[in-house]
């Protein structure tokens, strides 16, 4: 997939099939969307052209964008859009200015100047432009002015849940990663560089691998214990996470650590990716560490059996 950071680096592609959004989950629902463009490239012999944005709008328009947080990050959104088999993605920088274009100003100047589109695929609430007045309807009218056709995918249901980055982020927000992840069609992740952390889990012998998040807006699941899978140099072990506050040592500040099963390298400055499969309970403060350590015993257990039956 090429990644275009500038839109006028585009060259133009033969029968364009196009779309437009954030795709911050990239889930089920975006899928379906990149799922019908494939389809419609694959009979027409065109080629499929993903539009996004970056920042999110939310985070330029929003005055409570500091509470804003997102599934993916930019790098992570990339990578999962170019696993799908998307032919090409532009990355257009949203700031306020772009974000003073009207609909039909962004879809003129952008979009049929310079994709010349043979097909624009919506999902079914999209809108865009200036205060969002960018419609399907207005989409239907510029394709007949200007000879590309317009496609509204329907909503994507499963389990009879409308599936939705806002859901999702609500889902997360509850710890309820097993429910997220059937939307999402994919386990929910978080990549970060391994730090130093205090040693405690080594002395109690459950050594933890602590990561630092650099993209301050990535969106962190509910504190509690999770069963994971962790990616290390493209291999994959198996692991229990938690996100919290260690509150039985005091911590006090929110910390990413995974024990990681059958593993014992140095990774320190390392990045790693843990993928969390189910959260196990709620983080919770022990009389002491002994007891900590007898908590942890029950959980490796429970977690191995989880993760070896999936």
């Amino acid at each position: 997939m090429k990644v275009y950071n500038c839109i006028k680096d585009f060259k133009p592609v033969p029968n364009a099939i196009v779309t437009i959004g954030n795709f911050d989950g990239v889930h089920l629902g975006h899928r379906a969307v990149f799922q019908k463009m494939i389809s419609d490239a694959r009979e027409t012999g065109g080629q499929t052209v993903v539009v996004t944005f970056h920042p999110h709008p939310a985070l330029v328009l929003n005055k409570n964008a500091g509470s804003f947080k997102f599934i993916n990050t930019l790098e992570k959104k990339i990578e999962r859009i170019e696993a799908i088999g998307i032919d090409h993605l532009i990355v257009i920088p949203f700031t306020k200015k772009f974000a003073e274009l009207s609909s039909e100003q962004f879809i003129k100047e952008y979009i049929i100047t310079v994709l010349h589109p043979v097909k624009i695929v919506i999902g079914y609430d999209h809108h865009f432009g200036k205060n969002r007045r960018g419609s399907f309807e207005l989409l239907l009218k510029l394709g007949h002015e200007f000879n590309f056709q317009v496609e509204k995918v329907e909503p994507f249901i499963k389990d009879g849940i409308t599936v939705s980055s806002s859901k999702i982020r609500k889902l997360l927000r509850e710890g309820r990663v097993e429910e997220a992840n059937k939307l999402l069609g994919y386990e929910y992740s978080i990549t970060g560089k391994v730090v130093r952390g205090n040693g405690i889990g080594r002395t109690i012998g459950f050594p933890t691998a602590n990561i630092s998040i650099a993209n301050e807006y990535k969106l962190i699941a509910a504190n509690g214990v999770y069963a994971c899978r962790v990616f290390v140099n493209d291999e994959h072990y198996l692991g229990m996470g938690n996100i919290g506050t260690r509150p039985t040592i005091n911590h006090g500040e929110l910390t990413i650590e995974v024990n990681i099963f059958d593993f014992d390298r140095d990774i320190y400055d390392e990045t790693i990716t843990i993928a969390f499969v189910t959260r196990m309970r709620d983080e919770k403060k022990f009389d002491s560490l002994e007891a900590l350590k007898k908590q942890l015993a029950n959980d490796k257990e429970n977690t191995l059996k989880l993760l070896n039956a999936n």
